[in-house]
């Protein structure tokens, strides 16, 4: 079928979700459209529609723009979180793969280990390794004016085409992080998953969803009522504490939610993230808890009350 619809005025747009159904001021309506455009709208509007395309009586512009202000204040929370997991993990990875190349080969010292393919096994090929390398120099390169970088160049530049393995990981995306993290020696990515408390597969899938939800946030898409993928379920035997009553859906953002606040405890044990989430969910009383897979009584679960 081919798409023939005509791009509609902002005035238009707020005529057609009012004679949908929905309870707003026009003038307002009009405003918000053209704050947030007509289909970021209506990714809040859709709970409240009806199979007939109307919305369900008593939908208002206030109750859908809370909506949008509790899951934009969300994301705010995420990425925050997110970001000091992201470098803790960069941080131990980079320290614990020097380090092993400085005991297997303690004369090449460490600081260029990642420029060795044979401390990538996980790659699937020769090429897919130095594809992820070339993602390095080009950052590098991206980042020619940085001070650092600068210096390096200056005073090595001489000898060395690459930055330290410590510094180019300043330089890394999540993506380019992850990448490493699955590729990298077992015995370094257990190292570093074991520093945090985690199986290796747990580690693995936790850091996968993370990146997912990351970039979910760092393009404004909502993430409030979205599916998670299903990270990883600790084993009940070794790890009760997950499985514990009440429950919390893997599927929502609400075990995201569950996982950010249980890895910024490993991180910093003076975090108040968890405070901060807590006066988000006091403030908007009105969002409801299940979209996110969060039972009513969700703060009693023990990894929230730790």
């Amino acid at each position: 079928m081919r798409y023939v619809k005509e791009p509609l005025s902002f005035e238009a747009q707020a005529d057609q979700l009012i004679a949908r159904g929905l309870i707003a001021d026009r003038e307002l309506l009009v405003e918000r459209l053209q704050a947030v455009n007509y289909y970021r709208l209506s990714g809040y509007l859709y709970p409240f529609r009806k199979p007939d395309n109307r919305f369900a009586e008593g939908t208002t512009l206030d109750i859908v723009w809370r909506h949008y202000t509790f899951d934009r204040r969300l994301r705010l929370l995420l990425i925050d979180a997110i970001e000091r997991i992201e470098v803790a993990v960069r941080t131990r990875l980079v320290y614990q793969l020097a380090h092993y190349q400085l005991e297997q080969e303690p004369e090449l010292k460490g600081a260029f280990c990642y420029l060795s393919s044979r401390y990538f096994p996980g790659f699937s090929s020769n090429a897919e390794y130095l594809k992820w390398r070339t993602g390095l120099a080009v950052e590098t390169q991206r980042a020619k004016s940085e001070g650092f970088v600068q210096h390096f160049k200056e005073k090595y530049g001489d000898h060395h085409d690459d930055l330290p393995i410590w510094e180019v990981c300043e330089l890394m995306t999540f993506g380019a992080m992850f990448t490493m993290a699955k590729a990298v020696m077992p015995e370094v990515r257990e190292s570093v998953a074991a520093e945090f408390g985690f199986p290796s597969e747990h580690f693995l899938s936790w850091l996968q969803a993370l990146m997912i939800l990351r970039n979910a946030c760092a393009h404004h898409s909502r993430v409030w009522n979205r599916e998670s993928g299903k990270p990883m379920m600790p084993h009940k035997n070794k790890f009760p504490l997950w499985r514990a009553e009440p429950r919390i859906s893997n599927a929502r953002t609400g075990f995201m939610l569950t996982i950010c606040y249980h890895w910024l405890g490993k991180i910093s044990t003076s975090s108040r993230w968890r405070e901060r989430v807590i006066s988000l969910f006091d403030e908007f009383p009105d969002v409801p808890l299940e979209p996110m897979g969060l039972p009513e009584n969700w703060r009693n679960h023990p990894l929230w009350k730790l």
